[in-house]
């Protein structure tokens, strides 16, 4: 008689019972997540011209041959990432622009919608700005061209103020390019915040700085 009956067999992990009950391109999907998660848990304190390929199939689980069926290299794994950390970035300017704000404190709320975003997303953020001016290049020029879209994105927004719909679309992307370099500027700052009162610190600042830009607009002639 086979001892080994049914209650007594070993029981399988639920990882790999979860893992049977999908598909194989809903199995594919969740690995190429887990390396994606993995790249920007590893980014953390480094650039990733120091990552390789090995760290992150180590931090999934796999081997590093499985990392060539979600991607054909390291820096297309970058691009992903960069997709994915600019998506963030236009939700953000979507929120602070959504028309949802306190009328008497556009400012204010623009910038605690700001901030919010990068604290619940930092791992993005650190990754925009370390990369921008990091090591390798397909990247850095690929996070340019993204920064230069949404400044053309957030110019033509921009354009539909009164007192702005008459500035040269010159102007408008000057000012654009102000309000996104501001917001890359707090992410970085907030990288650096370990307590609630420097992340105060941070929010006052950058209201300051708002304001400033905004006194600017004010005192500004633009000519076509």
């Amino acid at each position: 008689m086979n001892s080994r009956t049914p209650s007594s067999r070993p029981h399988r992990s639920g990882r790999v019972r979860s893992g049977e009950s999908l598909s194989r391109e809903e199995r594919k999907e969740v690995t190429r997540r887990a390396i994606i998660a993995a790249a920007l848990k590893l980014l953390q304190d480094r650039s990733f011209s120091s990552l390789s390929l090995r760290e992150v199939t180590r931090e999934v689980g796999i081997v590093p041959a499985a990392f060539y069926r979600h991607f054909e290299s390291m820096e297309a794994l970058g691009l992903v990432l960069i997709d994915e950390s600019f998506r963030t970035l236009r939700d953000t300017l979507r929120g602070a622009r959504a028309g949802k704000l306190d009328p008497n404190r556009v400012i204010e709320s623009s910038v605690e919608i700001v901030i919010a975003s990068i604290t619940e997303r930092r791992e993005h953020w650190r990754f925009i700005y370390r990369e921008r001016s990091g090591g390798v290049t397909v990247l850095r020029y690929a996070i340019r061209t993204e920064l230069r879209l949404i400044t053309s994105e957030l110019a033509t927004d921009l354009a539909r103020f009164n007192g702005l719909n008459a500035w040269s679309t010159e102007d408008l992307n000057v000012l654009a390019t102000l309000f996104v370099n501001s917001m890359i500027v707090i992410a970085e700052a907030i990288e650096d915040a370990q307590t609630s009162e420097a992340l105060e610190d941070i929010r006052r600042a950058a209201v300051k700085q708002l304001r400033m830009i905004t006194i600017g607009i004010a005192g500004w002639r633009s000519s076509p």
